[in-house]
């Protein structure tokens, strides 16, 4: 069985926009999409280029996703308030 995730044009152009890689991961409110520098990338990713840029997606969204679409952008907001991107808040 072939491993295929879809990437929307519009989350490509967002990325080639932003000029850097990018990674779903799992946070609060299901896979989201942020840059590298929120969440690095692993080892167990697998990496969808785009453009210049890369897209990482987690060994554990891959098992659940077919497709990456805007709606799992999160804003600063988001990332600020998330516990899976504040590891200081458990301290």
């Amino acid at each position: 069985m072939a491993w295929e995730i879809k990437v929307d044009d519009n989350v490509k152009e967002y990325i080639l926009s932003q000029k850097q890689d990018f990674r779903v991961c799992t946070a609060c409110s299901g896979p989201a999409l942020v840059p590298i520098t929120v969440k690095a990338p692993k080892t167990s990713d697998r990496m969808i280029p785009i453009g210049d840029y890369v897209l990482y997606i987690s060994a554990v969204q891959a098992m659940y996703i077919n497709r990456v679409s805007m709606d799992m952008l999160y804003s600063d907001e988001d990332i600020a308030t998330c516990y899976a991107f504040n590891r200081e808040r458990y301290w």
